[in-house]
């Protein structure tokens, strides 16, 4: 599903990444863990498309057959959007809009009718347990109904590949107990891919398997 080579990122002097590969199969859960500076989150983003890794002849990044170098600014933001989906640390909402609305954004930049995708986002809604709270604005819901709030709108375009970035970082223990059974129930049902980066050493036991990241490098696999 994910099939990065010879992945190099440097910010001015500054060499984050140094020749990482990686090679990551569907429907499988890989964390990705390493102090703080390591690379990890520069990785992620280089992954999500948010940000291109160094222009290198032997760099490539293929995500579901599809060689993500090689498209255009608007071909990769549709890429993004259909085939990809987000969960950050901290939810991302808009704090204007309900949580309904909230997760059908991403379906309504695909083009998707309001018909459908309020269908869609309501489904995801009730399968996480916030039937009830579907039209609650941000403010009026709990950092945990937060975060599920933001995996509905990471899911409602049935992305193949779904990036996480410390997605219980910011939640209490229970919380984060809670969305890790989640993540290994919407894997099932979904058999989508997972990309973990996370400090929190349960999550990471979960996955499949664990990469370790020090100084742009990975150096230990289980």
């Amino acid at each position: 599903m994910i099939k990065a080579q010879h992945i190099y990122k440097s910010y001015g002097d500054l060499e984050v990444l140094k020749d990482v590969d990686l090679d990551i199969k569907q429907g499988e859960i890989v964390s990705v863990v390493g102090t703080s500076g390591a690379g990890k989150t520069t990785l992620l983003h280089i992954l999500g498309t948010l940000e291109p890794a160094d222009k290198r002849k032997e760099t490539s990044l293929i995500i579901d057959n599809t060689d993500v170098t090689k498209l255009s600014k608007k071909q990769l933001s549709n890429f993004r959007n259909q085939s990809l989906g987000f969960i950050f640390q901290f939810h991302q909402l808009l704090p204007e809009f309900t949580a309904l609305e909230n997760v059908c954004i991403p379906a309504f930049i695909k083009g998707t009718s309001k018909e459908k995708a309020e269908k869609r986002a309501k489904e995801l809604l009730t399968y996480l347990k916030l039937s009830d709270r579907m039209n609650n604005k941000p403010g009026a819901l709990s950092g945990g109904e937060q975060q599920r709030v933001a995996v509905a709108r990471a899911l409602i375009n049935n992305p193949k590949v779904i990036l996480a970035d410390e997605p219980t970082g910011n939640l209490d223990s229970n919380t984060a107990q809670d969305l890790h059974e989640l993540i290994i129930d919407l894997r099932k049902k979904f058999n989508q891919t997972f990309v973990i980066v996370t400090h929190n050493h349960e999550l990471a036991s979960l996955a499949d398997r664990t990469l370790t990241m020090r100084d742009g490098k990975f150096v230990e696999q289980l």
